[in-house]
């Protein structure tokens, strides 16, 4: 497996961005915000729990 530099990485998303519109980066964005805001909602959320024992 070959070792491909960060920016050589960047490089080729930013060219096929072009080619494709911001389309599907936008939808990744989304995709992981939205998921990173439930994982932060439930992490807060479950220290305000009830514990009735």
């Amino acid at each position: 497996m070959e070792h491909h530099p960060a920016s050589a990485w960047l490089a080729e998303a930013a060219g096929a961005a072009e080619q494709q519109g911001p389309g599907n980066l936008l939808r990744v964005v989304l995709v992981v915000m939205l998921v990173g805001c439930a994982l932060t909602a439930w992490f807060l959320l479950r220290g305000y729990r009830q514990k009735d024992d």
